[in-house]
């Protein structure tokens, strides 16, 4: 399955990704229109689509990517990982850690999956990630149960101004990830049976046709159930949370001499069997 959100009203994408059909429409007012009263029945809401036929050729319309949304657009808890792959510990000069350092992405600066990225300063990094979303709360789950906790998997990106994020005395990693547009997420969002290997994801970041980053979510030192197995043995994690996991190495801060998102700049995010993003570069310093 693999579910949109435009407009505040969730939608159901066909298998061939080009139509989608609105889910409070096609379940007679059953589920949604909003995504996280969805969220709120996952289970119950994925065993109806799994029972129901749905035509997409008869009562679907065209997909407007540059229109939607993020996935889950107003989760209660956003949780971002740093330093979850050993590559990106090494370029950033620190031991791998023993736990996930964990911040958050403010809900202000999701986006969806196309879309201009306006750059505050001249000091704005790309970080390619895999996003998880929660299906069901999960509290003090074990790692060998948590893939049934995820409602699914999407693309993401983790833009951080490093200027504001290194501001000392004490860094501000959550309000230099969170400008507007900072946490674009999409196109859409996929369940984890439609995966081969949900563990093993090759994830790519391209800007102006470059490839910068190329790794897969193997490669990561605390997977996805290691990660809900951790967080949630903290706190509760709850239906349509999001889960930023990390990103590979390849960041713009790392480069000698480093290298930052310039006007004009196309930045494309892939994750395999999920899909892209693409974002413009636009230079509106404040």
């Amino acid at each position: 399955m693999r579910i949109a959100t435009h407009s505040g009203r969730m939608l159901l994408v066909s298998p061939d990704s080009s139509r989608v059909v609105d889910v409070s429409r096609a379940s007679g007012g059953r589920y949604g229109p909003g995504p996280r009263e969805v969220y709120d029945v996952w289970e119950e809401f994925a065993r109806w689509v799994s029972d129901t036929p749905i035509d997409f050729a008869a009562d679907g319309v065209p997909l407007p990517l540059e229109e939607l949304d993020a996935p889950s657009p107003d989760p209660r808890q956003v949780f971002a990982i740093g330093l979850n792959y050993r590559d990106h510990a090494d370029e950033a000069g620190f031991a791998y850690p023993e736990s996930p350092p964990t911040f958050t992405k403010w809900v202000g600066g999701f986006a969806g999956p196309v879309g201009d990225l306006r750059l505050p300063a001249e000091t704005v990094d790309w970080e390619a990630e895999l996003v998880v979303v929660i299906g069901r709360r999960a509290e003090s789950v074990a790692a060998a149960d948590a893939w049934s906790y995820v409602a699914g998997l999407t693309t993401g990106q983790d833009f951080s101004e490093r200027t504001l994020q290194l501001d000392g005395p004490a860094p501000q990693f959550s309000l230099g990830k969170s400008f507007p547009g900072f946490a674009p997420q999409g196109p859409w969002l996929v369940t984890v049976d439609e995966l081969a290997d949900p563990d093993n994801l090759a994830v790519e970041c391209r800007i102006n046709g470059e490839t910068v980053q190329k790794s897969s979510t193997d490669r990561m030192i605390f997977s996805v159930p290691g990660l809900v197995e951790r967080l949630s043995a903290v706190l509760p994690l709850l239906p349509g949370d999001v889960i930023f996991t990390g990103t590979p190495a390849g960041i713009g801060a790392a480069r000698k001499p480093p290298r930052f998102l310039q006007d004009g700049d196309v930045v494309e995010t892939t994750i395999e069997g999920i899909g892209g993003l693409r974002q413009v570069c636009v230079a509106t310093p404040r």
